[in-house]
């Protein structure tokens, strides 16, 4: 069974646990009930040797710090009830309008001012033929943040004897309203040696991408990567054309195969050997670069956190879906199950 301890005091007084997952390779992954956030992993690298591969504080006060919340990077969360941006923080449903935060200039992110990744989770530690599990729950009550309905979420974590972390979303809600559920870790296969992720070599399966505007609200054109710098069909390294792109990466990849398990995402670290592979039954993939972390965190023993200290590969439906209605919906009515499943697998090249 995991193991657990004391992560501290939130703001308002409130202790939260830090619940540790092991495999029989010696694999951790901790995660705390505070926004469900996964705080590290350590996983092997091509000598055997353990690191932890993921941004993060040693403690709850990292992730409340006036800093923290201030520069709003979500380090490891859980994102909901809306993962992404909606435009101008509002949206229509069955014919009426819901307006939300307006927390990411003139649109709403990630849930709003205190998304999933701020409330203190329900846990429940166990084990499963698949490995040592932590399932997280949380009662979203309707209007919370502006959203319809009272959601019920169940999150599911469990660390595989393969040196896989499974991410199983699930949710039920008694009013039509939207879902679009997140993890929002940020990875460095090289963390603590490498100051950032410009070597690391991602594959993307995905040939088109969704434009944004100014704001980074999709435009709705689907636009092909080919000859593009998007253009991740085969392995290019983060820091081959990243100049080449405005602000760095911060869009959705439209993924070749939208349903059922499929690929979502390569990365090979050439320094430590490490590889990441992620699968996923979801049609898109957010992959964001740490464009805007500056030096201003200092994160576990230390480490200063800057800009591209991290990559994001965010499993999602797309951004702004409930005001593009080509896009696939994410809409969930009372009496259907919103399930979704994203596991991120580690390995090593040698």
């Amino acid at each position: 069974m995991p193991t657990s301890a004391s992560f501290g005091k939130t703001t308002d007084g409130t202790e939260v646990q830090l619940y540790t997952l092991t495999n029989a390779n010696g694999v951790k992954a901790t995660i705390t009930n505070y926004g469900g956030t996964l705080t590290s992993l350590l996983v092997p690298d091509k000598d055997g040797k353990l690191g932890d591969v993921i941004l993060g504080f040693d403690n709850v006060s990292g992730y409340q710090s006036p800093e923290f919340l201030k520069a709003g990077p979500y380090f490891g969360a859980l994102i909901g009830r809306y993962g992404n941006r909606i435009k101008g923080g509002k949206f229509t449903l069955e014919g009426k309008e819901y307006n939300l935060a307006k927390n990411n200039g003139p649109n709403s992110l990630h849930g709003g001012l205190k998304g999933f990744d701020k409330v203190v989770w329900q846990a429940e530690p166990g084990s499963s033929a698949d490995g040592q599990s932590l399932k997280l729950t949380y009662v979203s009550k309707d209007g919370e943040e502006g959203y319809p309905g009272t959601l019920n979420v169940a999150v599911v974590y469990t660390l595989t004897a393969d040196n896989a972390l499974k991410i199983d979303y699930t949710a039920t809600t008694d009013k039509a309203t939207v879902v679009n559920l997140t993890n929002h870790a940020y990875f460095n296969l090289n963390h603590g040696a490498g100051k950032d992720v410009l070597n690391h070599e991602v594959t993307l399966p995905a040939d088109r991408y969704t434009v944004v505007d100014a704001t980074l609200i999709p435009t709705g054109e689907l636009r092909p990567v080919k000859g593009t710098p998007f253009d991740f069909t085969t392995p290019h390294a983060i820091g081959e054309r990243i100049a080449q792109v405005p602000g760095g990466y911060d869009h959705n990849w439209v993924l070749n195969t939208a349903t059922g398990e499929h690929a979502a995402a390569t990365v090979y670290d050439p320094a430590t050997g490490r590889t990441l592979e992620v699968t996923t039954d979801q049609p898109g993939i957010q992959f964001y670069t740490g464009n805007f972390l500056d030096g201003t965190l200092k994160g576990k023993g230390g480490t200063v956190y800057g800009k591209h200290a991290g990559f994001c590969l965010e499993t999602q439906h797309f951004p702004d879906s409930p005001n593009q209605p080509k896009f696939p919906s994410t809409e969930l009515k009372p009496g259907e199950t919103y399930h979704t499943v994203s596991t991120y697998k580690f390995g090593v090249r040698k």
